[in-house]
């Protein structure tokens, strides 16, 4: 049975969300992230903040870390502080 409590990612939500990577990216690549917040951490990660639209928009971004060749540690959804590894 769905909850239908949960919200839908696939749908205009425009929710907020980190995503943290292994490895330190320069302010430059901001654009390329579709305009989302470079924070370089002093453990060696690069955490990764803005809004994203939908579920493709999520998908796209995790598709260039991957082309990146740069581990997905993280992502949360910062309006639910959800995790998931």
């Amino acid at each position: 049975m769905i909850d239908k409590t949960k919200k839908v990612l696939n749908q205009n939500t425009n929710t907020t969300y980190q995503i943290r990577i292994k490895g330190h990216l320069g302010a430059q690549w901001s654009e390329w992230f579709d305009g989302m917040t470079i924070t370089l951490e002093n453990s060696g990660d690069t955490l990764l903040t803005g809004i994203i639209s939908d579920q493709s928009q999520l998908y796209g971004l995790l598709n260039k870390i991957r082309d990146l060749g740069m581990p997905l540690i993280s992502i949360c959804d910062v309006n639910s502080d959800e995790v998931n590894n």
